[in-house]
C-alpha cells in the first residue's frame, strides 16, 4: 500500500538562504535525528543539487541496523522545487518532493513524501506498528531543528 506524509513549515529567511541550505547534501545530517545514524557517503562538499545527482547514505532506521540508501535528485527547478527519489534502500518506493514558496514572511517550505514499504501485508503491518511513527518523529525533529535555525 502506498502512503503519503505531508508537512509544511514557514521559514523566516530569504528564498536564496532556504535554497542554499536544502540544496546542499551535507546539511541532511543536521536535520536528521542522531539515533538514525544518518551519514552522507557521497562527497559533495560545496556542490548544490542538480538533476540526476546521485547521493549515497548509510542510515540505521530500526534497531541500529545500518542500511545503504541511494537517492537520485530529479526535477530540479532552481529555488522552486526538487525531488529525491530512492534508487536503492529500505523502501519499495520513496519519492520526496521539496517545494519552496516565497511569501511576505520568508519561505513556505512543503514536503510531500510518497512511499511504500516492501513485504506486502507484513510491510503494511510494520507501517502501522512503527514505520509511520518513526517518519513522524523524523519530520518533527526536522521541524524543531529548522525552527531553531531559521525562526529564532
Amino acid at each position: 500500500m502506498k502512503y503519503q506524509l505531508y508537512r509544511e513549515q514557514q521559514l523566516n529567511c530569504s528564498i536564496e538562504t532556504a535554497w542554499d541550505f536544502f540544496s546542499s547534501p551535507k546539511n541532511l545530517s543536521t536535520i536528521t535525528p542522531k539515533d538514525m545514524g544518518f551519514t552522507v557517503i557521497s562527497d559533495y562538499d560545496n556542490v548544490t543539487i542538480y538533476d540526476g545527482m546521485v547521493i549515497d547514505y548509510i542510515v540505521s532506521p530500526l534497531f541500529k541496523i545500518p542500511l545503504k540508501w541511494k537517492t537520485i535528485i530529479r526535477k530540479v527547478d532552481f529555488q522552486v522545487s526538487f525531488t529525491d527519489f530512492q534508487a536503492k534502500g529500505p523502501y519499495k518506493f520513496w519519492n520526496h518532493l521539496h517545494e519552496f514558496i516565497p511569501n511576505e514572511h520568508g519561505v513556505l517550505m512543503k514536503d510531500t513524501i510518497d512511499y511504500e514499504l516492501p513485504f506486502g501485508v507484513i510491510g503494511d503491518l510494520a507501517h502501522k506498528l512503527m514505520i509511520k511513527n518513526k517518519l513522524v518523529h523524523i519530520f518533527d525533529y526536522r521541524r524543531a531543528v529548522l525552527d531553531k535555525k531559521f525562526n529564532h
